[in-house]
């Protein structure tokens, strides 16, 4: 009975993630939404539509620290008197501000902005479920990046673009290798003792979604199938790894 946290999931990508994990009745899914007064009409179509899976829609504005604070309460509430306790969490959400801007135009508000939702979002998100201790000692976690995270991949596209994204990605990605080795810390260690966590960082592609725009060119139902097999496939050995969406390992 896998239990699995999905923030984003009332559009793009978070949503398809919802959509095909709902298919299974064994699966219960905590699906965050920025605000509850969104329209979550989609989300909502698939609670009430899905094969068994129970599907809780909570509100969790990953930009916020008090609304992720709340949330990790609710989720207590949710899980803890089923003595549940998350097995997937998969950070989603995210935001692309300002994508026009490059090094030589880059407004501080607007890279603060990217930071605040794509970095400390994921971070905070994973730190208070800790606290609450809602996550299983073998949690999969996926924090959602980008290949314009990619030092490597980067250095090679030209033109230079979404100069605020990008510093955040590359953000979120030493936040997964750091996330890697602190949830593993054994309990005698100060540490929460989540020993068989395993952390990974994944480009989903270039997803025809709104935050991938009229250009992209992959599906999102092909690039979530992708991401949950390579989820559902994780090992040990794969801890604080740059995944794409496919199974491939990038650069950093």
């Amino acid at each position: 009975m896998p239990v699995y946290c999905i923030s984003g999931a009332n559009r793009g990508l978070g949503l398809e993630f919802v959509r095909q994990l709902s298919q299974s009745p064994e699966n219960t899914i905590l699906a965050l939404t920025r605000s509850l007064s969104s329209d979550l009409s989609d989300l909502k179509s698939l609670s009430t539509s899905s094969t068994g899976a129970k599907i809780h829609i909570l509100e969790c504005d990953t930009s916020s620290l008090p609304s992720i604070h709340t949330f990790a309460k609710t989720a207590s509430t949710v899980l803890a008197p089923n003595g549940l306790k998350i097995d997937y969490l998969l950070n989603n959400a995210g935001v692309n501000i300002a994508s026009s801007q490059s090094s030589l135009t880059l407004n501080p508000d607007d890279l603060f902005a990217n930071v605040r939702v794509n970095v400390l979002g994921p971070a905070k998100v994973t730190e208070f479920l800790v606290n609450q201790g809602l996550l299983s000692r073998d949690v999969r976690i996926l924090n959602m990046t980008s290949g314009l995270g990619s030092l490597s991949l980067s250095s090679t596209i030209k033109p230079r673009k979404a100069m605020g994204y990008s510093v955040s990605k590359a953000g979120l990605n030493m936040l997964t290798v750091h996330q890697a080795e602190d949830l593993r810390t054994p309990e005698e260690k100060a540490g929460p003792g989540l020993v068989g966590a395993v952390v990974v960082c994944m480009d989903p592609g270039w997803v025809k979604t709104r935050m991938g725009g009229s250009g992209a060119v992959l599906e999102a139902e092909e690039s979530i199938a992708g991401m949950l097999k390579v989820l559902h496939g994780l090992g040990e050995g794969d801890n604080g790894r740059f995944f794409k969406y496919d199974g491939g390992e990038l650069g950093w």
